[in-house]
């Protein structure tokens, strides 16, 4: 309890008022001029709604410190609160928090009880990142492929088929270069901005609407994953797409909110059913005493279970470039890169920005790699401006893309860098041994496209057509 001066306003506390004959050190009364002050406690935490899909406050852990507003202020230029709600989802004050307070919210519960309820067909499709991130939830080196075990363990849970989300992101390259090429023979909109980001998506739409038409009108991998399983595989096990439940197992929290936009869903049914985190899958896989260190190493199922080694390093800042430039050679140079050819190391590294330039069949494609939101901001001030001219842009929110994303198992933020460097180094790894290293080579991706009754290119892009409607201070 405190007390406050009436005269010149000096703050004592409870116990100096037991002394008779205390006195104000500033002016001199003496205690009869102090009355009860009530201190008034700053909120300082960043606001988190009870509608916020992905986020979630423990407030018995939260101690008010602060960290999580200046996090989202300093990297996201946002100042979200309950007249300006504006997360983008992205996670950030998760990965900073220093009580454990934010965490991802959970939704594996529910995916449980379907499973065990065993009336749908349960499918679930693992993205890039997660191979290379669930291994720390077990003790395992940082980066650790933990794929043939990750798999394993998703069978053991109960689901029915396994999928391995790469295999997405083949058929993403394949419609974004197609619409790339489109676009610099028919003069459209520059730059055309990647769309695999849902925090990206979402901040563009409620600060930059009016370039809403810069983004590729293609679904993010796992958007085409959740669609082509409604509307593809349903058909090949001949069961009704209502029947199916797609769960995607991710390294983001940002998906849940993605899984919840209604310009992603197609024939009445949401593309997207649930996101699981890398860590929501590590509680589900303990919960369920799976040993999961001496699983066996298993493998996804076909028809949908192979992606390319550019589908792999999806999961790294500068992979969706690469994996589209390897596309694009192809299509307009009617060749591939060689086995070591160095001119795609510049789309490599850790910088927060990189751009480069590449010539295939006649045409100068200019291309920009960047992530984190406030590089962002600074680039598209400069695109607006005129000041750079880029045909592609990448865009990740989280450092270094999605193996740096705050679903991934929570680290002492000083071993978050090496971490991520594990993470995306083995990615690279993994892209070098596979027998396909190339969209455009997968058989699978190419079976789909010469079998597929029905409009394919209208179910596998979306048109933004739900803009969020927040105030931004």
């Amino acid at each position: 309890m405190e007390f406050k001066c009436d005269l010149c306003g000096y703050i004592i506390l409870e116990e100096d008022m037991c002394d008779d004959f205390f006195r104000c050190p500033v002016c001199g009364v003496d205690k009869y001029h102090f009355v009860l002050h009530k201190k008034v406690v700053v909120d300082k935490k960043v606001f988190i709604s009870d509608d916020n899909l992905s986020i979630n406050r423990v407030q018995a852990k939260c101690i008010n410190c602060g960290v999580c507003s200046r996090v989202c202020k300093n990297s996201n230029g946002l100042v979200i609160s309950n007249e300006c709600d504006n997360c983008i989802n992205c996670g950030k004050c998760i990965m900073n928090c220093p009580t454990g307070a934010l965490t991802p919210k959970y939704n594996y519960r529910e995916v449980f009880d379907i499973i065990h309820d065993r009336k749908k067909i349960v499918v679930a499709f693992t993205a890039p990142a997660v191979r290379v991130g669930l291994s720390e939830c077990f003790g395992l080196p940082f980066g650790t492929n933990v794929e043939g075990k990750m798999v394993d363990s998703l069978r053991c849970l109960g689901f029915d088929y396994v999928f391995d989300t790469s295999f997405g992101a083949d058929v993403t390259i394949m419609e974004e270069a197609n619409e790339l090429i489109e676009r610099i023979k028919n003069n459209g909109v520059f730059p055309m901005f990647s769309s695999c980001c849902p925090s990206w998506v979402k901040y563009l739409n409620f600060k930059y609407p009016e370039m809403i038409q810069n983004l590729s009108t293609a679904k993010s991998p796992n958007a085409i994953m959740g669609v082509l399983i409604k509307n593809y595989f349903s058909n090949i096990i001949k069961v009704k797409p209502q029947d199916i439940v797609t769960v995607g197992i991710v390294p983001c929290t940002s998906k849940k909110y993605e899984a919840s936009r209604d310009d992603l869903i197609t024939n009445g049914l949401r593309d997207l059913d649930y996101m699981l985190t890398t860590t929501e899958l590590s509680i589900m896989i303990k919960e369920s005493n799976i040993d999961f260190l001496n699983l066996k190493d298993s493998k996804f199922d076909s028809i949908m279970g192979n992606g390319s080694g550019a589908g792999y390093i999806f999961g790294n800042s500068g992979g969706v470039t690469e994996a589209l430039i390897r596309t694009l050679k192809f299509m307009l140079d009617k060749e591939d890169f060689e086995e070591n050819d160095i001119s795609l190391n510049c789309l490599r590294g850790g910088a927060e920005f990189r751009d480069a330039t590449f010539n295939f069949g006649g045409l100068e494609i200019k291309v920009a790699i960047v992530y984190g939101v406030e590089n962002v901001e600074a680039l598209l001030k400069k695109i607006q401006n005129k000041e750079v001219f880029y045909h592609f842009v990448e865009v990740m929110t989280c450092e270094n893309g999605c193996i740096g994303g705050s679903g991934q198992a929570l680290l002492s933020i000083n071993k978050l860098h090496e971490a991520r460097d594990l993470r995306k180094n083995n990615l690279y790894k993994l892209d070098k041994i596979k027998n396909v290293r190339c969209a455009h080579h997968n058989k699978e991706v190419e079976k789909i496209y010469n079998e597929f009754k029905g409009n394919l290119l209208e179910i596998l892009h979306t048109d933004y057509n739900v803009k969020e409607e927040i105030k931004v201070k």
